[in-house]
């Protein structure tokens, strides 16, 4: 610390904040290249959007919102998924919280 600063107090998680939130998220592979995700969680996602990275081609229909034990249904073309690509996966929670879910092949 340099000379003449004072330490500061730094509350690491707010009382407002949850410490950990779990991804609602379930994702069925059996169907590759048809994937399902279930909204497993007790919330609705908000704005929810996927999105992909790699050398492939996705497929879905967008959706403003997803009910809880509501499912997301996609396409995804591409020669070697495993090794090409990955999905993203972003929606908001009631309360404006976003979250980013990475889904890998």
């Amino acid at each position: 610390m340099p000379h003449g600063a004072r330490p500061v107090a730094v509350e690491a998680h707010p009382a407002h904040s949850p410490i950990a939130y779990r991804v609602p998220w379930q994702i069925d592979r059996s169907r590759a290249p048809w994937y399902t995700l279930h909204n497993a969680g007790d919330e609705t996602a908000h704005g929810v959007h996927l999105s992909l990275f790699g050398d492939g081609r996705l497929l879905w229909q967008p959706l403003l919102r997803v009910e809880p034990g509501e499912h997301l249904a996609f396409v995804l073309r591409a020669d070697d998924p495993a090794r090409d690509c990955v999905a993203v996966l972003r929606w908001f929670r009631a309360g404006g919280e976003e979250y980013l879910w990475r889904i890998a092949f």
